[in-house]
């Protein structure tokens, strides 16, 4: 090993002499084995591949030869990272990254050395059907499945084997047997105290059953034991699980994960690390070691907590969360707006203060303690290894990042001492039912009698009896809020139904309980909403999920940047490739999601009608093209990428898309390949399956594909060749109505392109235009005689003067008119349309403006008319009286009396 130029490589000999007044147990290192000064100065960090290749040079033929070289290379790494760390060259990155390292290289170099022997007396263990030889799964938890070990620290270990069977050799044994005897012998090799010391501490707690269940598991015990016994905190532990050595580790990780990661957004875990979290608390409290920086108030592990937390809760759904390392989590978190980026960085800091000062306090008897020494002596040497001028300033650097932790852990974590709720004795049938209603009466309620009735029927319900108890404790707690925020709506009768309904629905759902517990704020707004609209209540209540889109104002009232939605959603599919239901219910929750932050903005009033159409018709794009990337890869047929296209018509194509709105889609490929057809036939029906499809997320989209060529009888998927040549010469009058409206939706934008450009081409011919007048005068009144009107009230779509008759009217201007003013082609929406015809002259300004604001008039009352869940789009005429004038004007204008 180089030992020459020690002096420049580490700055100077005094930095040496330094590092050894900082820690006691480097000076007895040094005083013991003064040759291991000789490399303590390395200007390099002690890297795994070194401290393989220290190993190789030390070769172990038995135990005692193994545990000497494992200690020696433990003094050689120990005193080369306290160097560089106290000589201010090794980051905490490096530190716990090396400490890591030595951790792994030690257990896979004494397994290997050690299986050998086994081996040699039992044979190797091999499942019972195969004879595929098992190895051992060495699982790091902890610190060491994060890889972030301290430089003092225990390793918590849980050793798993893949496959029950036997060995086969000379004295054959079970599998079990064997890998217990293995894994007591590493235990032995790391920890032993021998008369070189000890590698590591090794804690064994974690595996199942803990110090009372067997030392080794099976996969599938291991499986079973999560399903049976597996507690909420074993959940928080095996979140950093690492399996170290095998060759199934990503089998027995796919296993953990399940355990670890609900599917759904999982709000018990906040109870579950908040109870974790007091039994902490009262354990420091009883050995009085408030001041111990990773248990204590303020200290590391709550920092932990925190990024834990909304790892348990979330990382079921967001892949980006499933990881160990707590300094990667955090960051993440400030990327999902679940924590400011203030509090990230305040967080991070004191991470990195707090850890520092645990190595420091480490590195002084390498003990592994985490509380600051009482002699001044020592907290001088501490102080000065953390480069402060004194205690004093430390303590104060202390006292600050502790604050901070504790601030914003008790912002996500603290709860108030639980008063009774002044409704509960209402809840819980302790009045009588005319002090109830009595109650209610007061609160606002218009029909109290019938309310206090509905309250009494769910409590005595047997869906309310049949809850588990900790769900019914939290319903407990929730109904007198949710009568509370009923009372403060416009509507309370008819609000409180509505939220009785979605808490009926959730009722056995316990984790959307703790969600609307844990958030107060989520409620009220959970309240307003339903109030506001009957359709939007039914929308909630079908997709509870979306609960958790009302937790933070900033991100339910953004305005919606897609680029990075589909960022977003590329992340999560490409996540969950090859697993198509999960695929499909993560492009639902995408869907679902948006939809629920666009529809808060519309009752909001931020959104205009216009604006919050282009939204959903861009929802719509975004899905469809992952839709088409998802389905082909699954089957990719004949060609890498597919030459394959969707356009949409109708609402989707003239981008006036609404909640419910179904998709028009029309299906081209500009292929030559012999096989072509039919792949592109299957991959379109695999397109329309994923889109339609009934899954526990719901549905995506219905879809309508009879706009194609010919129709319900026509090819699914038509060639772009075969499609142009039925526009031009074969489509019928109302199809090139429709063209007006039509756009490249999704897929090859070079087929989108020359779609456009024949779209164009189509518009622009030259018409008869009385002929013209006359066909689009009578497809308006089919469709009308289609949709009978036998009520007093307007149909604000398909009566005389209302949309339909602007939209047509607009599709004569566009294929009339087309041919001499091109600019008409542009797919810009009805309104723009009207100006337009207005400025070429073919429309009096006036009428074309009266018939502008009367259509965008129109859509917004039959937009607010869904919301409210009303079958029919219909009012009294009187209320738009104008508006009706002005469309009746426009279409005499432009088609006259037909």
């Amino acid at each position: 090993m180089e030992t020459h130029n020690a002096r420049t490589r580490f700055g100077a000999d005094a930095n040496l002499a330094r590092v050894a007044r900082l820690s006691r147990y480097v000076s007895r290192l040094l005083e013991a084995e003064p040759a291991l000064g000789l490399d303590a100065g390395t200007g390099q960090p002690f890297s795994a591949g070194e401290m393989r290749a220290f190993l190789a040079a030390h070769p172990s033929g038995d135990d005692d030869t193994l545990k000497r070289a494992l200690r020696a290379l433990r003094k050689r790494v120990m005193l080369r990272v306290t160097a560089r760390d106290l000589g201010g060259l090794a980051p905490l990155s490096e530190v716990t990254e090396t400490m890591t390292a030595l951790a792994e290289t030690a257990i896979s170099h004494a397994l290997a050395s050690l299986e050998e022997q086994l081996a040699a007396r039992h044979g190797r263990p091999l499942t019972a059907a195969g004879g595929r030889v098992q190895q051992l799964h060495v699982v790091g938890m902890g610190k060491l499945g994060g890889t972030e070990l301290n430089v003092s620290s225990d390793i918590d270990l849980v050793f798993i084997y893949p496959e029950e069977g036997e060995t086969r050799g000379p004295r054959p044994i079970s599998n079990h047997e064997y890998f217990t005897a293995l894994g007591r012998r590493l235990i032995a090799a790391l920890s032993e105290i021998t008369a070189d010391g000890y590698v590591f501490r090794v804690d064994m707690r974690l595996r199942p059953y803990g110090d009372a269940g067997p030392l080794v598991t099976s996969f599938d015990a291991l499986e079973d034991y999560f399903m049976t016994q597996g507690r909420e905190w074993e959940r928080y532990a095996w979140i950093k699980a690492r399996a170290l050595t095998g060759d199934r580790g990503t089998e027995l990780t796919e296993r953990i994960l399940p355990f670890v990661y609900r599917r759904h957004m999982d709000y018990n875990a906040i109870a579950a690390l908040r109870d974790l979290h007091l039994q902490i608390r009262r354990e420091v409290e009883r050995r009085d070691i408030a001041d111990n920086i990773k248990l204590g108030p303020g200290g590391i592990r709550e920092i932990e907590f925190i990024a834990q937390v909304f790892q348990l809760i979330r990382g079921g759904r967001e892949p980006e969360l499933k990881t160990q390392p707590t300094l990667v989590v955090l960051p993440r978190l400030a990327a999902r707006n679940l924590l400011p980026e203030a509090a990230v960085r305040e967080l991070t800091e004191a991470y990195g203060f707090l850890r520092n000062l645990e190595h420091r306090l480490q590195y002084l008897d390498d003990q592994q303690t985490h509380v600051v020494p009482a002699p001044d002596a020592d907290r001088a040497l501490i102080a000065e290894a953390m480069g402060l001028g004194d205690y004093r300033a430390l303590a104060a650097a202390l006292e600050h990042h502790r604050g901070n932790v504790t601030r914003h852990f008790d912002a996500i974590f603290a709860v108030a001492p639980e008063a009774e709720h002044a409704l509960a004795r209402l809840w819980q049938g302790a009045l009588d039912a005319e002090r109830s209603a009595g109650v209610l009466a007061e609160l606002g309620f218009r029909e109290p009698a019938a309310i206090e009735q509905r309250l009494r029927s769910m409590r005595s319900g047997s869906r309310y009896r049949e809850m588990p108890a900790a769900s019914q404790a939290l319903l407990d707690r929730l109904l007198p809020l949710a009568v509370e925020a009923a009372a403060a709506e416009k509507d309370p009768d008819v609000t409180l139904e509505r939220l009785i309904a979605l808490l009926e629905s959730i009722a056995r759902r316990g984790a959307y309980l703790a969600l609307l517990k844990e958030y107060p704020q989520a409620l009220s707004r959970l309240a307003a909403m339903m109030s506001a609209s009957p359709w939007v209540a039914q929308y909630l209540t079908a997709h509870p999920i979306l609960l958790d889109e009302l937790l933070d104002a900033r991100t339910l009232y953004a305005p919606p940047h897609w680029p990075s939605a589909v960022r977003e959603l590329r992340g999560l599919m490409d996540a969950a490739a090859g697993d198509a239901e999960k695929q499909m219910d993560v492009l639902r929750h995408f869907k679902h999601a948006h939809t629920m932050r666009l529809i808060a903005q519309d009752l909001a009033g931020l959104l205009p009608i216009e604006t919050l159409s282009d939204h959903l018709s861009d929802l719509a794009c975004i899905v469809l093209e992952e839709v088409l990337r998802a389905t082909w890869r699954m089957r990719p047929g004949h060609r890498a990428a597919p030459r394959f296209a969707v356009i949409g018509y109708g609402k989707l194509g003239g981008k006036e898309l609404g909640y419910a709105s179904d998709l028009d889609l029309v299906f081209l490929h500009d292929d030559t390949a012999p096989e072509a057809a039919e792949n592109y036939a299957r991959f379109a029906q695999r397109i329309n399956n994923w889109l339609t499809s009934l899954t526990p997320a719901g549905t995506l989209y219905e879809t309508d594909l009879r706009l194609r060529p010919d129709g319900a009888g026509g090819m699914l998927v038509s060639s772009l060749a075969s499609y142009r040549g039925y526009q031009m010469e074969q489509a019928w009058g109302w199809e090139h109505q429709a063209l007006t409206r039509a756009r490249f939706a999704a897929g090859d934008r070079e087929i989108g392109a020359a779609f456009e450009s024949l779209r164009i081409s189509v518009l622009r011919k030259a018409r008869d235009l009385e002929a013209l007048r006359r066909a689009i005068a009578e497809m308006r009144r089919k469709l009308r005689d289609a949709h009978p009107n036998r009520s007093e009230l307007f149909d604000l779509k398909h009566d005389p003067g209302g949309i339909v008759d602007v939209e047509f009217a607009v599709q004569y201007l566009v294929l009339g008119h087309a041919r001499a003013h091109a600019e008409l082609t542009g797919n810009i929406g009805n309104l723009a349309l009207l100006k337009l015809a207005a400025g070429l002259g073919l429309l009096a300004g006036e009428r074309a403006q009266a018939a502008h604001d009367a259509y965008r008039r129109l859509r917004q009352l039959q937009h607010a008319l869904r919301l409210k869940g009303e079958k029919y789009a219909r009012i009294a005429p009187g209320e738009v009286a104008g508006e009706i004038r002005a469309v009746r004007e426009l279409w005499e204008s432009v088609m006259g009396n037909g």
